[in-house]
């Protein structure tokens, strides 16, 4: 594309009175205004919003100009996607040398890579200077670090296309953006900023519980945990506010001028108090308070050192962190990795450090991406407040009951604040922005946003929430604590505190709770015997929550439960003691064989759920199928019309090997056709549907969700008629030599005692393994010898290891690996084996059966009919395997086939003698013809027709 004339213009101007431009007189808001709003507009942005989007939506946001002393905080645009931040400008003007100064480019970079976006732009029309914005700024880097790309105003002609295929509003949306940034990506020094906050905070948490253990040998370990986690939530909320203006900029820092910290940045704390009534600074009793008032760490003594270290790297230079543009699910990333650790006294009252243990038995901690987190909140909340008014939503009530860091929590309240602001707006600004409580105020870059009033009353009729974890019940408030106030600043709130005599924040103790949502007070009336036998720290680890009791939500409950259930409950398998599995094999429906969290959790879900409520949960998969899950899919048909599932979550959480969905549904029993999406990068796209009753029909509920009606009724298709191989055929896994549990000796199964590379004695025989089997051909190495007999873990009957027979791999490939094999050889444990029963053999060839094995279409069956197939570890699960349908036609019309499976036998046989390239290619060409004339006649067998025939083949090819 060529260089718009406006562009042209621009550049033509700037050139004609460069001095004028270039002169101090010329100032960022003129450069602003005549040169980069135009430049951009070029690009295709909406600059002036003239397409009338919802402020939520806008595409650029011109950031609140907040003086704090003589800097201005905040990014000069940001430019958006549907909301979403994908990168800022910062504007400069042209008297401002933007190649080599090294302030401008700290101070975008600072921007960026605490708002976390990969790339940004510094320019002043004359420069354009890209940054890639993943590197940790510092404040000695040159001008150039991070820098990858550097335009003039008379390269703008020549360079258009370059800066149009990457920035303009179509390159975002087309995904060239987002590759451009990939490829840009710096290789060294690299270092995202919630790593280093979560670092950084880390820190903080050893040097204060060291200090606090140490100068005051009375606390407990649940104290010192209380005190060092409530003292950094206060040091953090306090900064944030001051870079958003909210708070004097410095006040923190101020700290350092000379000793005695603590007892001075206690007065900090008591004037917050003061301001912002959160149960966060709560110091004394009040009248209507039930949440008892910290009367710990104010008595607390804490050294000068580590406090003053904290505070020093809070602010600029030693600090590259920029609060005001830190996003709020970043700050929920970072905490909730922080809260997987713990403090813990030693015997010697000395502080350490560890992972708690359901983490480490987890393998980390695990965060909702934000994509996932708000599809869920799209697909409930925002369903359940549409077309509604403010009046109707005020009774509605939102909760995660494993909130967590509450990240789900943050994202139902902003849904909700853009539904109440656009709706006011859309209501008429005039009638809601007057008055003695506004709805609307304006901030200082011209929107519109919910009064500081409106968005607390949002957050108190609304937002529930529970963790068992009390500081992350902790973290949870402060997270809503800094949403509510997003866009305040100082000047606004001593209005509000003047004006309504009503201080800035709401007090959550009645939204937020600490408690076990699985468990109630009636455990401990169930072992009323034991009672005096749960110490503290068994309390603290029940930590028993009585929904309806005056600790948890009476008032809800009375109403029949909450409007919208949401989150994601914890998946670890918990060892649970004999009590606990008494218990929740009595409360709760779902309970069987393996009690699973996530799956108890679910059930709660949905009965705390009002009729009509909307559910929405993130969990492993296994539900879907596993057989030991019945009762859980049961219980889900009786009580819910489910509204979507994306069934294959892989790799949503990095670190995690374990495959989630998404499901949301609706309380209410009259099912309907459920959608079935699947998750591409960070889109949901729709699949198929699903009548929901449909599952009902399947042995033990199973939820066959990948299936599409045309493969459904192909599968059916191709049971008619046919026998389950295992009712023709012995099956068993090979030989496992070695277990613990059978009493052999540690020396035993360490050295391998009962294998050799060569024949020791009469009792070494040869083996074959997993990696010697391929399809229609195995090849022994001649080096795997095992010492067969009843010393080993677990021998066979040693009629599997003679004779005809079929030996096939536990991995499913393309195919089954799977061959035919007459010669004696111990089959080890990773290979199955078949074998014709006695009363099969006069009508079953072995080899006929080997050909329908190993064609596609029987592949394509098990991977869809499988109960437990896993696509991490593609494991056959052996009483599946006998299920397979074998068409069990006369054994004269097997001979087609057999004569196919001979060929490929032999085929295999004279690959490995070729000698010459040329003969490898043309054996390897009549394997492959071979292979697809078996598949042909499979599928004639199994009466198949064209189209049916293409699904097969395309779901083999992975389409």
């Amino acid at each position: 594309m060529g260089i718009p004339e406006a562009i042209i213009d621009l550049v033509r101007r700037f050139e004609q009175n460069k001095e004028a431009y270039s002169a101090p007189a010329y100032n960022e808001t003129q450069l602003r205004r005549e040169f980069l709003d135009p430049f951009f507009e070029a690009l295709g942005w909406d600059i002036s919003n003239r397409q009338g989007y919802a402020e939520a939506y806008k595409e650029v946001i011109h950031e609140d100009a907040i003086k704090i002393g003589t800097k201005t905080k905040a990014p000069d645009y940001s430019f958006r996607i549907g909301g979403t931040r994908k990168f800022f400008l910062e504007a400069k003007k042209p008297s401002i040398n933007i190649k080599d100064d090294i302030s401008p480019a700290f101070q975008l970079r600072r921007y960026a890579w605490s708002g976390k976006l990969p790339l940004s732009i510094l320019s002043d029309f004359e420069e354009f200077a890209v940054y890639d914005c993943r590197i940790k700024p510092n404040q000695t880097d040159k001008a150039s670090v991070g820098r990858i790309l550097y335009i003039r105003y008379d390269e703008y002609e020549k360079r258009w296309d370059e800066i149009a295929a990457n920035f303009s509003k179509d390159s975002v949306l087309n995904g060239s953006f987002d590759k451009y940034a990939e490829s840009a990506k710096g290789k060294k020094g690299t270092s995202e900023v919630d790593n280093e906050f979560l670092g950084e905070i880390e820190r903080w948490r050893d040097l204060l519980a060291r200090n606090i253990s140490i100068r005051n040998p009375k606390i407990s370990q649940h104290e010192l945990n209380f005190a060092v986690q409530r003292t950094i939530d206060r040091i953090i909320f306090l900064r944030i506010c001051e870079d958003r203006g909210i708070e004097q900029y410095g006040s923190l820092m101020m700290l350092l001028n000379g000793e005695n910290v603590y007892p001075r940045m206690q007065h900090n704390f008591q004037r917050a108090d003061e301001i912002y009534n959160s149960g966060l600074f709560h110091f004394r009793d009040e009248k209507g308070r039930s949440e008892p008032p910290d009367t710990l760490t104010l008595s607390l003594q804490i050294d000068d050192k580590p406090l003053k270290d904290i505070i020093a790297n809070l602010y600029y230079p030693e600090s590259p962190y920029e609060f005001s543009v830190l996003p709020a699910d970043i700050l929920g990333q970072v905490y909730e990795q922080f809260l997987g650790k713990v403090i813990r006294l030693t015997d010697g009252h000395q502080a350490k450090v560890e992972d708690k243990p359901e983490v480490k038995k987890a393998g980390g901690v695990f965060y909702t991406p934000t994509y996932i987190v708000d599809y869920i909140v799209k697909n409930t909340v925002r369903k359940l407040i549409e077309n509604k008014i403010p009046k109707q939503i005020e009774k509605l009530k939102i909760l995660d009951p494993a909130c967590g860091s509450g990240s789900f929590l943050i994202q139902a309240y902003q849904a909700l604040l853009d539904y109440h602001r656009d709706w006011y707006i859309n209501d008429g600004i005039d009638k809601n922005s007057k008055g003695k409580e506004p709805k609307l105020t304006k901030v200082l870059s011209g929107e519109w946003r919910l009064s500081t009033s409106e968005r607390k009353k949002i957050l108190l009729n609304n937002i529930h929430g529970v963790d068992i974890d009390s500081q992350a019940v902790e973290v949870t408030k402060l997270s809503l604590l800094l949403k509510v106030l997003e866009g305040e600043n100082e000047q606004s709130l001593k209005h509000q505190m003047t004006l309504w005599h009503e201080r800035a924040l709401p007090d959550l103790e009645n939204n937020i709770k600490c408690g076990n949502s699985l468990i109630g007070t009636n455990y401990y009336e169930a072992n009323q015997t034991e009672l005096n036998l749960f110490d503290n720290e068994e309390q603290y680890r029940i930590n028993a929550f009585d929904w309806d009791g005056k600790d948890g939500f009476p008032e809800i409950m009375k109403n029949d439960g909450f409007d919208a259930v949401i989150g994601n409950p914890p998946y670890v398998a918990v060892a649970f003691n004999d009590n606990e599995k008494e218990y929740f094999n009595n409360q709760y429906k779902t309970a069987q064989y393996q009690l699973d969290l996530y799956i108890f959790f679910i059930e709660k879900g949905v009965l705390l759920l009002k009729q009509n409520g909307y559910i929405g949960l993130i969990t492993p998969n296994s539900w879907l199928k596993n057989l030991s899950m019945s009762n859980c899919r049961l219980f889900l048909l009786e009580n819910l019309r489910i509204n979507k599932i994306v069934p294959k979550l892989i790799n949503v959480f990095k670190t995690a090997a374990v495959d989630t969905l998404i499901f949301t549904a609706f309380k209410n029993k009259n099912p309907h056709w459920i959608i079935i999406e699947e998750l591409r990068k960070t889109e949901f796209i729709e699949k198929h549907k699903i009548e929901q009753i449909t599952f009902n029909k399947n042995d033990k509920y199973i939820f066959t969700v990948e299936l599409k009606n045309e493969i459904r009724n192909l599968i059916e298709k191709i049971k008619i008629k046919t026998i389950a191989l295992g009712n023709l055929f012995e099956i068993t896994r090979g030989v496992n030599p070695y277990d613990v549990y059978t009493g052999q000796s540690k020396e035993v199964i360490e050295t391998k005692a009962y294998h050799a590379d060569h024949k020791k004695d009469v009792s070494f025989v040869p083996e074959l393994r997993g990696k010697h089997v391929k399809r229609y051909c195995y090849k022994w190495d001649k080096k795997n010898y095992i010492s067969y007999g009843p010393w080993l873990a677990a021998p066979r009957d040693i009629k599997y290891f003679k004779g005809d027979r079929i030996v096939f791999r536990e991995i499913l490939g393309k195919n089954f690996e799977c061959t035919y094999i007459h010669e004696d050889f111990i089959i080890d444990r990773s290979l199955y084996i078949a074998r014709l029963r006695e009363e099969s053999k006069s009508s079953i060839n072995i080899k006929y059966v080997l050909a329908l094995l190993s064609s596609k279409l029987l592949a394509f069956y098990f991977r869809y009919v499988s109960n437990e197939f896993d696509s991490l570890f593609p494991k056959i699960r052996l009483a599946e395997f006998k299920t397979l349908p074998i068409n069990a036609i006369d054994k004269s019309e097997q001979s087609n086939l057999v004569e196919k499976v001979d060929q490929m036998l032999d085929l295999h046989k004279k690959l490995p003698l070729a000698k010459t390239d040329q003969e490898k290619t043309i054996i390897q060409r009549q394997i492959d013809s071979t292979d697809c004339r078996i598949d042909e006649l499979v599928y004639e067998l199994y009466g198949l027709t064209e189209d049916e025939i293409k699904i097969v083949e395309g779901a083999n090819e992975g389409k």
